[in-house]
């Protein structure tokens, strides 16, 4: 399922980010990425054990938990903390799929703890105007799709679909992405579940009859316990 979900952050937390990211010191991104993945990426992050990569990532965490459509498109079980990439000077990632498994930072002397990644999700920092090329490119069944969307919204999509960034030949895009351990699985049954949440929302502002809507309710948390993994 692909979902735009605009206004994820306000216009104070996207200048106080774009502020940060203006004087940010970028690495090689190829540093978080397989031997493949590094043939075809050439952009720049934050450093993942940097102070600034946290806070920033910490605002997006918070932002996402106050949104209930990402909550209702993604259901998330864990995330991955957020990234922060800039593509310029031609900065462009070719085709790729993300990887299955990806490794989850554990204090110490802790066992190593894994996530698989169902949903990918790129959340937009700067506005289309301020660079060209860019595009985020997602190929699935349906075609390709170009998305380049508003400063502050966040494009979800399975994270099996094979995508990539348009090279950027003016100005900077910044972006947030991360990745989600979903409670289910199963991309279809997910759409599935947010269609009917919609549904149901729906009718609640329709002051539709209560039993129905208690009945719709009660299939969807019962579907949501069948097909949901801890």
């Amino acid at each position: 399922m692909l979902m735009h979900i605009p206004d994820v952050l306000t216009g104070e937390e996207l200048a106080g980010m774009r502020q940060a990211l203006a004087g940010a010191d970028w690495v090689d991104g190829r540093a978080t990425v397989g031997a493949q993945g590094a043939e075809v990426k050439r952009n720049l992050q934050l450093a993942d054990d940097g102070e600034l990569r946290q806070r920033l990532g910490q605002q997006v965490l918070a932002a996402l938990a106050r949104n209930p459509l990402y909550f209702a498109a993604a259901l998330p079980a864990r995330t991955l903390p957020p990234r922060f990439n800039c593509y310029r000077g031609g900065g462009q990632y070719g085709f790729h799929v993300d990887g299955a498994v990806m490794q989850l930072a554990t204090p110490p002397g802790q066992p190593q703890a894994h996530l698989r990644s169902d949903v990918s999700c790129t959340l937009f920092l700067n506005d289309p105007d301020d660079y060209d090329g860019g595009e985020l490119v997602i190929h699935d069944t349906y075609g390709e799709h170009e998305v380049k969307l508003p400063a502050g919204d966040l494009i979800v999509y399975p994270s099996s679909s094979l995508h990539r960034v348009e090279p950027v030949t003016r100005g900077e895009r910044w972006a947030s992405f991360f990745w989600v351990q979903s409670l289910v699985r199963d991309d279809g049954q997910r759409r599935l579940l947010f269609e009917m949440d919609t549904a149901i929302q729906s009718l609640t502002a329709a002051n539709a009859h209560r039993a129905d809507l208690l009945r719709l309710t009660g299939v969807y948390h019962n579907l949501l316990r069948r097909w949901s993994e801890p």
